[in-house]
């Protein structure tokens, strides 16, 4: 454990270091390597983590050139593929870094194994790597693969069937092997609650010292579908302002879908080879530039509904439950102002025209993109956070904690806030909960301040509904009642800036 005050490390960095040895890394300098290598995040993290678990600065440069060279020498592009193949040939061995996946081929009653940048799809595997990491069989990982040529031993050649001379010799995840969850709960104790949310602002890449904790929160937000199951989450601002980056390099658990077609066999369940689809692989779902999408079939919108509010849909005679959570992620095309003050329009105008009131009513929290400020460079950490793929796996676990009951033990919702309200507003709280307070140790004053956001939130969805003209999203003077104290009290949950104009929004008690 590192005792000692370092030079040129604040409070927290130092915090950081003394309580998780080993498993925070400089941000900054990710961002030194990731503008050149088109690599996720995780996997830039564990190899800093592996050559600059080091204070000193003449170490961590030897580092960064030492990740550097590992990137030249084993991470090969998709149109460096027959380069790769060649390096194996030639030298009968060599070492990638690559996204592996492992199928199984009915036909053949085989397992291959397929790598993205290298472009083969029939690469021997040996059982017990897909046996230990079934994260192969769902989906793949990135891992440090050594690949071998045996040209004279294709195990399948006495069969008359399609020779590979290609074979994994050893493989190592880029991820995880243990992850102590308590210990994690123990870290967490030793800093505040504003420390905490720094530390996980410090996680997104940016510099939490210079943002409101409002900007703090609603940035935090972001990562609720990480931690809570089954979550709706739905974003939409200006460009450049980092809506997808948490989506696609904060997890080897989450896939972001840019665009391009949506059907229901690969979302939910492929009938011909009956086979569910990405809801039962991944934990978080998001899809970026969410107006261009195109939805292939019409069962696709409606078999969506179904997930997004029960968790689970039916196809034919099979029912399928899953876990993961959707994020929906664009741009706005137009100010705030002018959406908010424009009859025909709303804050739901970038979807799709297929996206109709029954499924947006289903979303849980509307981030307010708006208020976060575009990318700058002097808007990104250059101070310690957790190891991505250490944070990736506490999320994980805390998927399956269940913080649901905690809104009700301190408030009661007023008359407007119907059944999905509640749900959603508790949900996002649950998810705010799993985030800050890990360990389940909150003051009544911080859970009311999640209260309101998730209100608000919420608020902000059904504000569009009720905008497009629909009788029965006429609630939306959202209340709670604070059960605690000498009487209870009631509370509007206003919105700010600009959607506070949408009905004239004023304070007041509710019972």
């Amino acid at each position: 454990m590192i005792e000692t005050v370092v030079t040129g490390l604040d409070q927290l960095d130092q915090l950081l270091l003394r309580t998780f040895p080993g498993k925070v890394v400089r941000k900054d300098l990710l961002h030194q390597i990731k503008g050149g290598e088109n690599v996720p995040s995780y996997v830039l993290e564990y190899l800093l983590g592996r050559y600059c678990a080091s204070d000193d600065p003449h170490e961590i440069q030897l580092g960064i050139e030492a990740v550097k060279q590992t990137l030249r020498d084993n991470y090969f592009r998709h149109d460096e593929a027959n380069k790769a193949q060649s390096l194996v040939e030639q030298r009968g061995r060599h070492r990638f870094i690559d996204r592996v996946e492992v199928r199984f081929v009915p036909s053949e009653m085989k397992y291959w194994a397929s790598m993205d940048n290298f472009s083969f799809d029939r690469i021997h595997v040996n059982e017990r790597f897909y046996r230990q990491y079934d994260r192969l069989l769902e989906g793949g990982i990135w891992a440090i693969v050594d690949l071998e040529y045996r040209a004279d031993e294709d195990e399948d050649a006495s069969r008359n069937r399609k020779k590979s001379p290609f074979h994994i010799a050893d493989m190592r995840p880029i991820q995880l092997a243990r992850f102590d969850f308590e210990e994690y709960c123990d870290g967490r104790r030793g800093f505040t609650t504003e420390q905490w949310l720094d530390v996980l602002l410090r996680n997104t890449g940016l510099d939490p010292s210079r943002m409101e904790r409002r900007l703090k929160l609603v940035i935090l937000s972001r990562l609720i579908p990480f931690v809570e199951r089954n979550y709706n989450l739905i974003e939409l601002g200006p460009r450049g302002t980092g809506k997808s980056y948490a989506f696609s390099e904060m997890s080897p658990y989450s896939i972001l879908i840019s665009g391009g077609k949506a059907s229901s066999a690969n979302l939910f369940y492929n009938n011909a080879r009956r086979q569910v689809g990405l809801v039962g692989h991944w934990d978080i779902i998001a899809f970026d530039e969410v107006g261009g999408m195109k939805v292939q079939d019409p069962d696709t919108i409606q078999i969506m509904k179904d997930y997004m509010a029960n968790g689970r849909f039916s196809r034919r005679v099979t029912q399928v439950m899953a876990d993961a959570s959707f994020a929906f992620v664009g741009n706005l095309n137009q100010s705030v102002d002018t959406l908010v003050q424009n009859a025909g329009m709303d804050l739901f105008q970038p979807l799709l025209k297929e996206f109709d009131l029954a499924l947006m009513d289903r979303l849980h929290f509307y981030v307010p993109g708006w208020e976060v400020p575009k990318n700058s460079s002097d808007l990104l950490t250059t101070r310690y956070g957790f190891v991505t793929d250490y944070l990736a796996e506490a999320f994980r676990v805390l998927r399956k904690e269940n913080r649901y009951d905690q809104v009700g033990r301190h408030f009661r919702f007023g008359s407007h806030v119907e059944g999905r309200d509640a749900t959603a507003a508790r949900r996002t709280v649950s998810g705010l909960l799993k985030l800050l307070h890990p360990d389940g140790a909150y003051t009544v004053d911080e859970i009311r301040d999640y209260v309101e956001l998730a209100l608000e939130g919420r608020r902000r969805v059904k504000e569009q509904l009720k905008k497009r003209g629909s009788f029965e999203f006429y609630k939306t003077s959202f209340s709670y009642i604070d059960r605690s104290g000498a009487g209870a009290r009631g509370k509007w949950c206003d919105l700010p800036g600009a959607l506070a104009t949408l009905d004239g929004l004023h304070r007041r008690g509710q019972q």
